[in-house]
C-alpha cells in the first residue's frame, strides 16, 4: 500500500508530487495521468512509483486528484466502486478549483468521505510556493498533520477556512501569472532602455523576488516600503507616476477580482 498517490500530474500535481517525494520519501508515491508517458516521466526523475487511477484508488491512503474542475465528477464516478470495496481507511485530497468539499464526498459516494481540499501554485516546484487547505470534519487529526508535513518542503502551507479558499487562491494560485506578467514587462522596459534581454530578466526577477522577502521579513507596510524607495523629485516617484496614469492598482485588482468570480462559476 502506498501513502500518497497523484491522479493528474499536470504542472499543480507535479509539482506537489515533488515536495511530497521530498517531504515523505519517493517509495511512499504514486503516479497515475490520463496520459500515461507523462507520469513515468516524472516517476522516473522523482524514483516514485507509477500505476492506474483504480490502482491508487485500492492502494493509496491519501489520494490527489489533480484534474480540472470540469473533470472531477467523471473521475469520482470511476473511483466509487474502488473506495466503496475499500476497507483500509483513505483521504481524498482535491485540488479542484471552486469545487467543495461537501461536493467532492457527495460525487464520491457519500457525505462520510474524509476530504481535504487544498489550492497550491506553481512556486512550490521550487519549494517557493503557497498550499492553502481545509478539511472536513472526517479527517482525523493526524492525517491532517501527516499530510501537512509532507506538503511542507512545498513552502507555506496554510489552513484557511474553506469559505475563503477562493478569495485567497485567486492571488496566491493565479497571482503567479500576474507576476510573471510583471516580470516580463519590467524586462521589457529595461531591454528598451538598452539593457541586454538576459541581464534585464535577472534584474527584475531577483528585484521582485528580494521585494516580497523584504516584506516578509519586515512586516512592514508596502506603502511604507514604496514611500522608501521614493525620494523626492527622484526617479522612482516618476515610475509611480506613470503607473498610477495608467490605473495599475486598480487594474491588479480588478485581475483578482475577476479571477476569483470565475473560480466560482467554476465550482
Amino acid at each position: 500500500m502506498y501513502e500518497f498517490g497523484f491522479i493528474g500530474t499536470g504542472s499543480m500535481g507535479g509539482a506537489l508530487a515533488q515536495a511530497v517525494c521530498a517531504g515523505a520519501g519517493a517509495d511512499r508515491v504514486i503516479l497515475a495521468n490520463r496520459s500515461p508517458e507523462k507520469a513515468e516521466r516524472l516517476a522516473a526523475k522523482l524514483g516514485c512509483a507509477v500505476g492506474g487511477n483504480e490502482k491508487i484508488a485500492r492502494a493509496a491512503k491519501f489520494i490527489f486528484l489533480g484534474v480540472k474542475p470540469q473533470m472531477l465528477a467523471g473521475l469520482l464516478e470511476g473511483l466509487a466502486p474502488a473506495l466503496a470495496a475499500r476497507t483500509e481507511p483513505y483521504v481524498l485530497v482535491s485540488m479542484a478549483a471552486g469545487a467543495s468539499m461537501a461536493r467532492i464526498a457527495a460525487m464520491a459516494g457519500g457525505a462520510d468521505c474524509p476530504v481535504i481540499r487544498l489550492m497550491p501554485n506553481t512556486p512550490a516546484a521550487v519549494g517557493q510556493g503557497v498550499v492553502l487547505y481545509d478539511c472536513n470534519e472526517r479527517v482525523s487529526e493526524a492525517d491532517r498533520l501527516r499530510l501537512t508535513d509532507a506538503l511542507a518542503p512545498a513552502g507555506l502551507v496554510e489552513r484557511i477556512a474553506e469559505r475563503l479558499i477562493d478569495a485567497a487562491s485567486a492571488v496566491s494560485g493565479c497571482g503567479p501569472a500576474f507576476c510573471d506578467l510583471f516580470l516580463e514587462a519590467l524586462a521589457d522596459g529595461a531591454v528598451a532602455c538598452g539593457l541586454p534581454r538576459a541581464a534585464a530578466l535577472r534584474c527584475a526577477a531577483q528585484m521582485m523576488l528580494g521585494s516580497a522577502k523584504l516584506a516578509l521579513d519586515s512586516g512592514s507596510h508596502p506603502g511604507a516600503l514604496k514611500d522608501a524607495v521614493c525620494s523626492p523629485g527622484g526617479s522612482t516617484i516618476q515610475g509611480v507616476r506613470a503607473l498610477e496614469q495608467g490605473g495599475f492598482r486598480g487594474t491588479v485588482m480588478e485581475a483578482v477580482i475577476a479571477a476569483y468570480e470565475r473560480t466560482l462559476e467554476l465550482g
